[in-house]
């Protein structure tokens, strides 16, 4: 099991080439362009290590210190302090952070910081443990947008989990309820809308929403999910990864 990191910094250069190299290590990366962000993604999100640019607009990172820190003084995360403020651990004080690592940084020096602060914490990974990440199940056949839009909702703290066959979303949702459906309405084996009329039939998966997207979505014939709530079943006219982001984190309050 890999564990979680949650990369905050407005810079989204910054951000997009640390949490790539993060990714080649072997981690799981979220990312967050804002300290209001990363408060939202926590309420979802329980990353192993937060590292934490201070310099951003809004609450910045001292803001999301505040609202970590816990009564006894300690943070409710791991965290790892980007800065480029001199003479940083007089300046943490009051701050029970686990380290810091000065901007801009080497993203070698970065991992080696990571891992550092990870195995202090607690080497090694459990045997079993559910996922941290809210569970999106995807169906999309077309390889390239199944690989577009995993990897958009992956930068949101999302356990995405593909599929090319509805067949197949449904055996899993069935055996495993997710947290959410995602499902392209031309799907091989079984359509969208048939996978969500059935997850709706059955108890275990009544409650999981389900969006259904495709350019001809709203004007296909999508009987099978007649009268079904709106808010367990959306049904959006797009496949552009963007606005599919945007409406999972709708679901999820984000």
């Amino acid at each position: 099991m890999k564990r979680n990191i949650l990369l905050v910094d407005d810079d989204a250069s910054l951000l997009a080439t640390l949490g790539d190299f993060l990714e080649s290590e072997g981690y799981e990366v979220a990312k967050a362009e804002s300290g209001e962000q990363a408060l939202a993604m926590l309420r979802l999100l329980k990353p192993d290590l937060i590292v934490l640019d201070m310099s951003m607009p809004g609450i910045g990172g001292m803001g999301v210190l505040d609202n970590l820190q816990q009564p006894d003084g300690s943070m409710r995360f791991p965290v790892l302090v980007l800065t480029a403020r001199a003479r940083m651990a007089e300046y943490f004080a009051d701050k029970q952070v686990d380290g810091f690592i000065a901007k801009p940084c080497d993203p070698e020096d970065l991992a080696l910081e990571v891992s550092r602060i990870i195995f202090q914490r607690g080497a090694g990974l459990p045997a079993e443990a559910p996922s941290a990440m809210p569970v999106v199940l995807l169906g999309e056949p077309d390889v390239r947008l199944q690989a577009a839009i995993r990897k958009s909702l992956q930068d949101c703290a999302y356990d995405v989990r593909p599929f090319a066959s509805g067949a197949e979303l449904l055996e899993a949702a069935i055996l495993d309820p997710p947290a959410l459906v995602v499902m392209r309405l031309e799907m091989e084996a079984q359509s969208a809308d048939a996978v969500a009329g059935m997850l709706h039939r059955m108890p275990r998966t009544r409650s999981v929403p389900v969006i259904v997207y495709g350019i001809n979505a709203p004007d296909a014939k999508i009987e099978h999910i007649v009268g079904i709530d709106e808010k367990q079943c959306v049904v959006l006219a797009t496949t552009d990864p963007a606005r599919l982001k945007m409406a999972v984190n709708k679901v999820f309050g984000l």
